[in-house]
C-alpha cells in the first residue's frame, strides 16, 4: 500500500453559532487521487481551509507525513509541501508565467541580482514535466483558463508539494481541455503526488479518482474505493436519499402556441438555423464544444448581429439588436458564466434579483426600496434562495443559490421566452435537482425555455425536444421519448449535412 501523506481525523471546527465541522477527516496516500466530495455547504472548502491554515480547527488531529502539524497559514503549508489550487486561480495576470511560477521564491545569482534565466529555465522544466506547452515568458493574462491551471499547477511543482489539493479544477473549461487537465492528473499520481480533488463532475470521479471521501452536513459520510462505487450509491452517500428522479420529467402541453419561430438565421458564427419553441415546453440543444450552440444563444439574445434570417416571437417578427431590446421583447438570457455575466458578485441577493427590471421599483429617479424588498422576498421564497438575509452579499453564498438568483432575475423581467446555458454547471447534485424542479415550473407556467447544456443525462432528462448542433448548423431533432446518448452522438459524427429527423 502506498505511503500515506496526510491524515486528518474528528476535525471539529466551530463558528460563533454554527458547527462547520465535526467529526470530518480524509486520508490522502502517495501516488493516488482522492475525490473530495459532498453538497455545496457540506464542509469540503472548510475542511482544507483547517488543513492549510487559514481556520484553526477547535478538535482533531493532522498528521503530515507521520507527524502531527498545526499550520498557520497558507503559507506555511505551502512551504512544507501541501498547496491548493483554487477555483479562482491565484495569479497575477500581468506577470509573466516564469514570474508568477517564482513568486515568492525568486531565485538570485551570486551577485544577488534576479536570475532571470534560471527562472525561466526552471519553468521550462516544471512547464515540460506536465506536458504543458507554455512560454515561460508570456504574460499570464493572455492564456487561457486551461493554461492558467497549468501554471498553477507548475508552480504548486516548484514548491515541491506532496499533496496537491485541486478546487473544482475542470468547472471553467470546455470538454478538450478538461481532457488535457485528467492527464496531467494522472500524471501527478505517476510521480507519486497526492491528489484531493474536489469537483461536483461525478463523471470525472469515475474516470480519474482512485478513492472517494465524502462529507455531508460537516460530518464525515464515508470512504470507499472507486471501483466499490456506483453512481446511484455515489449520490445516496453524498445526499442522503436515493436520487431516482433526478430528472424530473413533466410533459409539455399538447399545444401550437409557438413562443419562438426562427427561420435561417445565420452569421458567422451559426448557418442555416430553423427551430420554433412552443409555449410551456424545452426545447434542448445537445452539442460538443465548438457547436455554436451558446453563439446561438447569443444571437437570439442580440449580443451578436445576424445577417439573415428572421426570429419571430408570438408570430411577429422582431429584429433584436443588443440584450436590452432582448429583454424589452420577451427573451432572457442566463449565461453559462455566471459569476462573470450573469451577477454582480459584490452587490447584495435583492440588487442582483431587480437589476433588469430596475422601470418596477424605480420611480422619479429613485428606487423604491421598500417595494425593492417586498418582490426580492416574494423570489427568496419562491425559488428557496438559502441566504441568511436579502443583505448578503452574492459572492458569499454557493453556486446553486447564486443560480437561483440569476433566474429570479430572469423571471422578473416576465420573459416569454427563457434561454438557460448550462443551467447547472458547477452545482451539486442536490442542487441540480431543486433547478429542475424550478424549471419545471416555469414550464408550467406557461414559459418556453430553450436549454444548452453539455450534460447529455439533463438533456435526456428533462427536454421535450432536442437539437443537435455541430459546426454551427442543425444536424438532428428528436423527440423525448425517442431521443438516446447514442443517437445524439451518431448524429454529431455522421458524414453528411442533411438533418437526421427523429420526430
Amino acid at each position: 500500500m502506498n505511503e500515506v501523506l496526510l491524515e486528518m481525523k474528528n476535525i471539529r471546527k466551530e463558528f460563533p453559532g454554527v458547527v462547520a465541522l465535526d467529526n470530518a477527516g480524509i486520508t490522502v496516500r502517495s501516488g493516488e487521487v482522492v475525490a473530495l466530495l459532498g453538497e455545496n455547504g457540506a464542509g469540503k472548502s472548510t475542511l482544507m481551509k483547517v488543513l492549510t491554515g487559514v481556520y484553526q480547527r477547535d478538535g482533531g488531529s493532522v498528521r503530515y507525513r507521520n507527524q502531527e502539524v498545526a499550520f498557520q497559514n497558507p503559507r506555511e503549508a505551502a512551504q512544507k509541501g501541501i498547496v491548493i489550487i483554487h477555483q479562482e486561480l491565484n495569479l497575477v495576470p500581468y506577470m509573466t508565467v516564469y514570474e508568477n511560477i517564482y513568486m515568492g521564491r525568486e531565485l538570485h545569482n551570486k551577485l544577488g541580482h534576479l536570475d532571470t534565466k534560471a527562472m525561466i529555465q526552471g519553468s521550462k522544466e516544471l512547464l515540460g514535466w506536465i506536458n504543458a506547452e507554455i512560454d515561460p515568458k508570456r504574460p499570464v493574462q493572455g492564456l487561457s483558463i486551461a493554461k492558467q491551471q497549468m501554471v498553477e499547477i507548475a508552480k504548486a511543482l516548484a514548491l515541491n508539494s506532496d499533496v496537491i489539493v485541486m478546487d473544482e479544477p475542470t468547472d471553467a473549461l470546455p470538454d478538450d481541455d478538461v481532457d488535457s487537465l485528467l492527464a496531467i492528473v494522472e500524471e501527478l499520481r505517476a510521480q507519486g503526488k497526492g491528489i484531493v480533488y474536489i469537483t461536483h463532475r461525478l463523471q470525472e470521479v469515475f474516470q480519474i479518482c482512485d478513492r472517494v471521501t465524502v462529507l455531508r452536513d460537516g460530518q464525515l459520510i464515508g470512504e470507499r474505493l472507486v471501483k466499490d462505487l456506483d453512481y446511484d450509491e455515489l449520490v445516496r452517500m453524498m445526499v442522503g436519499r436515493q436520487l431516482t428522479d433526478l430528472f424530473p420529467y413533466d410533459p409539455s402541453p399538447d399545444t401550437e402556441d409557438v413562443v419562438l419561430k426562427v427561420e435561417g438565421l445565420t452569421n458567422q458564427y451559426v448557418k442555416d438555423i430553423s427551430f420554433s419553441v412552443k409555449r410551456g415546453s424545452i426545447v434542448g440543444i445537445a452539442g460538443l464544444a465548438g457547436a455554436g450552440r451558446t453563439e446561438l444563444a447569443k444571437t437570439l439574445f442580440g449580443v451578436y448581429p445576424k445577417q439573415s434570417g428572421k426570429v419571430l416571437l408570438n408570430q411577429k417578427q422582431v429584429e433584436i439588436r443588443s440584450p436590452k431590446q432582448a429583454i424589452q421583447s420577451g427573451i432572457f438570457y442566463v449565461s453559462e458564466d455566471r459569476k462573470a455575466e450573469g451577477l454582480i458578485l459584490s452587490q447584495d441577493v435583492k440588487t442582483n434579483i431587480t437589476l433588469s427590471s430596475l422601470k418596477k421599483i424605480v420611480r422619479f429617479g429613485r428606487v423604491n426600496r421598500k417595494k425593492e424588498r417586498k418582490i426580492s422576498e416574494e423570489y427568496r421564497k419562491e425559488m428557496n434562495i438559502r441566504t441568511p438575509n436579502l443583505e448578503q452579499l452574492a459572492k458569499n453564498l454557493s453556486g446553486g443559490n447564486q443560480q437561483k438568483i440569476v433566474l429570479s432575475k430572469g423571471l422578473m423581467s416576465e420573459p416569454e421566452l427563457l434561454i438557460l446555458d448550462e443551467p447547472t454547471r458547477g452545482i451539486d447534485v442536490g442542487a441540480k435537482k431543486e433547478i429542475y424542479n424550478l424549471t419545471n415550473i416555469m414550464k408550467r407556467n406557461g414559459k418556453a425555455i430553450l436549454m444548452i447544456s453539455s450534460e447529455m443525462p439533463e438533456i435526456l432528462g428533462i427536454c421535450d425536444e432536442v437539437i443537435v448542433m455541430h459546426e454551427g448548423r442543425i444536424k438532428g431533432r428528436f423527440t423525448h421519448e425517442d431521443v438516446t446518448q447514442e443517437k445524439i452522438m451518431e448524429t454529431i459524427m455522421r458524414d453528411g449535412s442533411q438533418p437526421k429527423e427523429g420526430v
